[in-house]
């Protein structure tokens, strides 16, 4: 029994209960990403019904995204735990299962989208987020799924935390004596004792980080504001509110496309290794769809629109945890989740708001449209300068010792481990482990 515990928790299971993992947060998402899309529906109704102009009524659409994004509130105490949560069961297929876990986000719009128009027509807005209210509750059973599990690379016993060479001496005691900054907090009943310092966020200082986290504002600013304003700009062109709603679906179905697919496809070998120029060009294709968008003003010409925005924004969605994950490693996943997240909130407050202003101020859509596009491409070419940037320098440099240099060895139960310094990017370079017993006749 005690070994077959500790073969539970010894790596990450690839599959199992990591399915219901992912079954859960694809529930967690309709019920959060999904019903907040679905607000925009709601545009037309708030600002007809309290007289207000585009850049006010856009706050209700504003604060709902930033509050989740920014506090420990509503959804946010469901989101960002669900997604977390994924990235703990799977390594190999990961971005497969943030694919399907995700894709909720997009089949939650294609369904609620025409639903919520039904619901207003027959329950006013009133009845219909009363009845959105109910279905939210659903989240109490995604609660219920998220089973904890401890692994070896984030929980250790105190120990073994402390042999480790990965800090020196003075740290050592530093994490011995602050009891505050590093807490003793009990995982799993006798069996192992997990430290939580201050190091936990040293990814904050990362080079690639600080990089990915400037192009996370950007891109979360231009993305929103085509989300609270697509139903009312299809209005303001002709559209009928059920085609206007219609849209909204098509966006989210092809979403769920954009998940998948793009999620399976990272996935194989041949793509693997260029998953973070696969984010880039989604977010660049998203960036350029709006661009186009102030000239399509008739149903026919938003079908399309929708079809590209929908599927590479479910494409680079799939993509933030993964690219996340290369960026500071899998053990710090879930602070640096945390991270990105936040970052979408100030963004995300003020981008509605703005392009609601542009709107009342202008009298057309363009410039707030063109401000999302641009927004979205730039996001994209700064992480390319910045891919690019490192290797021109990587290049230059004689050895691999400019950046990292190995450490020590540290023989354990006869094996050969190397350590290296944190510095060098996850994707550079691979923790090799060798049996010395195979040198034996060397």
């Amino acid at each position: 029994m005690a070994s077959a515990r500790r073969a539970r928790h010894a790596g990450r299971p690839d599959g199992g209960w990591g399915w219901m993992i992912v079954a859960g947060c694809f529930l967690v998402t309709i019920c959060t990403r999904a019903v907040t899309r679905c607000i925009s529906i709601f545009f037309v109704e708030f600002q007809a019904y309290f007289g207000q102009d585009y850049a006010r009524t856009a706050w209700i659409h504003s604060i709902v995204d930033c509050a989740t994004m920014l506090c420990g509130l509503g959804f946010a105490l469901c989101y960002s735990p669900a997604i977390a949560m994924v990235g703990k069961y799977f390594n190999k297929r990961k971005a497969l299962a943030y694919g399907i876990a995700m894709s909720g986000s997009g089949i939650g719009t294609f369904i609620l989208a025409p639903v919520v128009q039904l619901l207003i027509e027959q329950f006013s807005w009133r009845g219909a987020l009363l009845i959105l209210g109910g279905f939210v509750l659903n989240l109490c059973v995604c609660g219920a799924l998220m089973r904890p599990i401890s692994l070896k690379e984030d929980c250790k016993t105190a120990p073994e935390l402390l042999e480790q060479n990965y800090v020196t001496e003075t740290e050592k005691q530093d994490l011995k004596r602050m009891s505050i900054c590093s807490p003793l907090i009990k995982l799993w009943p006798h069996e192992c004792l997990c430290y939580c310092s201050w190091k936990e966020y040293d990814f904050l200082l990362m080079p690639g980080f600080m990089v990915l986290a400037v192009s996370i504002l950007f891109m979360a600013y231009g993305c929103s504001p085509l989300f609270v304003y697509l139903v009312p700009y299809a209005l303001s062109v002709g559209v009928s509110h059920h085609q206007a709603a219609f849209l909204m679906s098509i966006l989210g179905v092809i979403d769920i496309i954009g998940n998948i697919t793009f999620g399976w496809l990272t996935d194989r070998r041949c793509l693997k290794k260029h998953r973070y120029f696969c984010y880039l060009f989604a977010v660049g294709m998203d960036g350029l769809s709006c661009l186009f968008l102030p000239v399509l003003q008739s149903f026919p010409l938003l079908v399309p629109f929708s079809f590209t925005f929908g599927y590479f924004d479910g494409a680079y969605v799939t993509l933030i945890p993964v690219v996340t994950a290369d960026a500071v490693g899998t053990p710090l996943l879930s602070s640096a989740l945390g991270v990105v997240y936040f970052l979408h909130a100030i963004p995300y407050l003020v981008s509605p708001p703005v392009a609601g202003w542009l709107v009342d101020t202008t009298g057309s859509y363009t410039a707030s449209f063109l401000l999302c596009g641009f927004s979205m491409i730039f996001s994209s070419a700064l992480l390319c300068f910045a891919r690019l940037a490192k290797k021109i320098k990587r290049t230059h440099l004689p050895s691999l010792t400019g950046n990292t240099a190995l450490k020590q060895r540290i023989w354990t139960n006869g094996t050969i481990a190397y350590s290296v310094t944190a510095e060098l990017d996850q994707r550079d370079v691979e923790f090799l482990a060798v049996d010395t017993n195979s040198f034996s006749n060397r």
